[in-house]
């Protein structure tokens, strides 16, 4: 058995999921080792989401074996919070025992909201919202993290924030991550490797060796980025024309007195 079956906190072997005649998971066989950091890239129904349920046991597989720590938590695109509770009750939801509240504060200092502990998710701004999301992940101590395009719905300069925090909290709590992204330059940014998933199968999976912390000049970051858009069968020539385009816009935006601030245009896959 090599090193990486050794040290593995997820196990998923020949994994088949079926809804009715459509094949959604075909045969995907995956290790992700204790403390490594993974990003699965797809376009959409290509079965990203239906493998992380799988994982998060929110679904089962016709077919195939999952082993996972049964310590996993779930961050999807919405927070999901409940609206009649403040920020530190959502964290403190479900935890038991007289020290769940300074728990709830302790998780929300930890992604910076301590002073928004008191507040309601209407009056939370977008990352907020997220960051008590993972918050409320983090306080149970899991060993294994999913998150289910978490990002998607922040703004550039709001996920870039976000980018740096995760990549911090991992590196404290030395937890497994399965990201969900449809962002190149977001797995690249924050992986330690990539796989591509297409048709419900794996096709590719590529080690980012790149040291830490990373930015988008850094050399090889280009290479990688390539190579990626490769396997997902897009070429780099397209995303620089959106990426013209989108800087086109900006500059409307700043030309009608509106400020905008262009922290990167993400090479995302088109659904």
């Amino acid at each position: 058995m090599d090193d990486l079956q050794e040290a593995a906190a997820v196990r998923v072997r020949s994994v088949t999921r079926l809804f009715g005649d459509t094949v959604a998971l075909d045969g995907i066989d995956l290790s992700i080792r204790a403390g490594e950091f993974v990003a699965l890239l797809g376009r959409s129904g290509s079965g990203k989401s239906t493998l992380l349920r799988a994982m998060a046991g929110l679904d089962t597989p016709t077919t195939g074996i999952v082993e996972v720590p049964p310590e996993r938590m779930v961050v999807f695109q919405e927070p999901r919070l409940l609206p009649w509770k403040t920020a530190v009750d959502n964290v403190a939801l479900g935890l038991k025992g007289p020290g769940a509240r300074e728990h709830a504060l302790s998780a929300l200092a930890e992604v910076g909201l301590e002073h928004r502990s008191s507040a309601y998710p209407a009056t939370l701004s977008g990352g907020e919202a997220q960051r008590v999301a993972l918050a409320r992940a983090l306080v149970r101590d899991p060993k294994l993290l999913l998150l289910d395009e978490p990002f998607a719905a922040l703004d550039a300069l709001t996920r870039m924030r976000m980018h740096r925090l995760v990549e911090a909290l991992w590196v404290r709590h030395r937890l497994s991550v399965l990201l969900i992204t449809h962002d190149v330059d977001e797995a690249i940014l924050l992986a330690d490797r990539a796989l591509v998933i297409d048709e419900g199968r794996l096709v590719a999976s590529i080690t980012i060796d790149l040291p830490r912390p990373r930015d988008l000049g850094r050399q090889g970051f280009l290479q990688l980025r390539k190579r990626l858009l490769a396997a997902l069968g897009v070429s780099d020539t397209t995303h620089r024309e959106g990426s013209r385009r989108a800087e086109s816009d900006a500059s409307l935006s700043q030309s009608a007195g509106r400020s905008v601030a262009l922290a990167r245009t993400p090479h995302c896959i088109e659904t």
